[in-house]
């Protein structure tokens, strides 16, 4: 199992895009990377793009927790599974990462889903951030 890291800023996979409109294209492309629950065809996103001060990052969802100073238990696993879902969308051509050298270790690609566009509609796409929305929380 993965040990917890100590997280910071500094850590976060900067990328470029080659084009504007490929900010679209590679956030809709993350919301069908993830973990899969096959039994439930369910799939929860792992990373997303992020775009701070002009620059872009992939960004593994527990990330995107830190920066916003909530408690969260980022292991070694997790940066090594945005490192390669980072990397797949630079094999496809969608970004640039801006320093491989920092790409470091990466995880087995058995450990990531990747739908297909077309298979989309058969899975429940789950995410467990939402950048730019406040989540409302319901009480059941």
């Amino acid at each position: 199992m993965s040990d917890e890291i100590q997280w910071s800023q500094d850590m976060m996979l900067e990328v470029t895009l080659k084009e504007p409109d490929d900010f679209l294209k590679v956030r809709e492309t993350l919301t069908r990377i993830g973990v899969a629950s096959r039994k439930e065809r369910k799939l929860y996103q792992s990373c997303h793009i992020l775009h701070k001060r002009g620059k872009y990052y992939v960004v593994h969802f527990k990330e995107l927790f830190a920066l916003d100073g909530k408690p969260t238990n980022i292991t070694t696993n997790d940066i090594e599974r945005r490192s390669r879902i980072a990397k797949l969308l630079s094999d496809w051509g969608l970004i640039d990462i801006a320093r491989d050298e920092e790409v470091g270790e990466l995880a087995p690609l058995n450990q990531i889903k990747v739908l297909s566009f077309k298979d989309k509609g058969e899975w429940t796409l789950e995410s467990k951030y939402n950048i730019g929305k406040k989540k409302q929380t319901v009480e059941s």
